[in-house]
């Protein structure tokens, strides 16, 4: 059975953002994935020291077959050096998983089922 995370910020700490309507896309986004055979974890992070060790954690867990990038950690300009990290944390912690970029909350399991 494939393993999918889901790597992305917690929209519950944005400003002006839809939180709820957000963890709904995610939660319906997770749940076609598992439809499909996928076990499935979604890991929302904040900005702060607890960060990169929830990272490395997670990826510890098991041999993820795709890690899929939030919008959130990729889009915005100023959190480039963040995005570079979150990419080498993957690459040095779960070299064997796919990468993949979403383009919205509601999309991550069309990016992860394109390395399925």
């Amino acid at each position: 059975m494939p393993s999918v995370l889901l790597l992305g910020l917690d929209p519950r700490l944005a400003p002006g953002m839809d939180a709820d309507a957000v963890l709904a896309l995610i939660d319906t986004d997770m749940a076609r994935l598992r439809e499909h055979g996928a076990n499935t974890s979604t890991v929302l992070l904040p900005l702060d020291e607890s960060t990169e060790p929830t990272i490395v954690g997670t990826l510890a867990e098991r041999a993820w077959d795709v890690v899929v990038i939030g919008g959130g950690i990729r889009k915005p300009e100023q959190l480039l050096t963040f995005f570079e990290k979150v990419v080498n944390l993957i690459r040095q912690h779960a070299p064997q998983a796919a990468i993949a970029f979403n383009t919205s909350p509601g999309d991550s399991s069309e990016a992860a089922q394109r390395w399925l």
